[in-house]
């Protein structure tokens, strides 16, 4: 393989990984809880949107159990994220682990 071959590869992965980046920027993804009574919306970069809570299950003598359930569907809308941007990466890198990314 010649150096120009190289190149041009390595120009064409980087095109490939900025489109993914993009892409991962306005992607949505979404983590419930409690059967759906909280719901977290996260972006593909792993930044937290939106958290939307059930009325029905604010407790006033109970903010633990929704506390954990906030918890519970941040880190299930997060795990979405960091997943799909490991797949949507590994698809344009061949599996092969790049820093930063």
């Amino acid at each position: 393989m010649s150096f120009g071959n190289l190149a041009k590869m390595a120009q064409q992965m980087q095109t490939q990984l900025a489109r993914v980046q993009a892409e991962l920027e306005t992607l949505q993804l979404e983590g419930t809880a409690g059967g759906g009574a909280v719901k977290a919306v996260v972006t593909g970069k792993q930044e937290l949107v939106s958290v939307t809570i059930d009325p029905g299950v604010v407790d006033p003598d109970d903010v633990e159990m929704l506390q954990d359930l906030v918890v519970a569907a941040v880190n299930e809308a997060l795990g979405s994220a960091r997943r799909t941007a490991e797949q949507k990466m590994a698809a344009v890198t061949g599996g092969m682990r790049l820093p930063g990314m």
